[in-house]
C-alpha cells in the first residue's frame, strides 16, 4: 500500500497486466468483489515522508465498477 499522498492527476497510464495475467486475482475477486482486474501503471507527482512532491511511478488494480485499489509507488523517478 501506499503510505504517502497522491497529488493531482495520474499520468501515461498503460495497463500491464489483465484477465489471467493479474496474479492475484482470486485476492481482489475475495476482497472487493469480482472484476475484470486489470494492473495497471503511471506517473503521479507524489508527497514523499518529508512532505516534498516527488515524481514517482505507481502501480495499481482496477475494475469496471470497482475503481482503483491497492496501489502501490513502485520508484522514485527523480532523485
Amino acid at each position: 500500500m501506499i503510505e504517502d499522498d497522491i497529488i493531482g492527476e495520474i499520468s501515461q497510464i498503460e495497463t500491464i497486466a489483465q484477465g489471467s495475467g493479474v496474479h492475484i486475482r482470486n485476492h481482489l475477486n475475495k476482497r472487493y468483489g469480482r472484476g475484470r482486474w486489470l494492473k495497471k501503471k503511471g506517473v503521479a507527482l507524489v508527497r514523499d515522508g518529508y512532505g516534498h512532491p516527488r515524481l514517482a511511478e505507481i502501480h495499481w488494480f482496477e475494475a469496471h465498477g470497482i475503481g482503483k485499489k491497492d496501489f502501490k509507488r513502485k520508484r522514485w523517478l527523480e532523485e
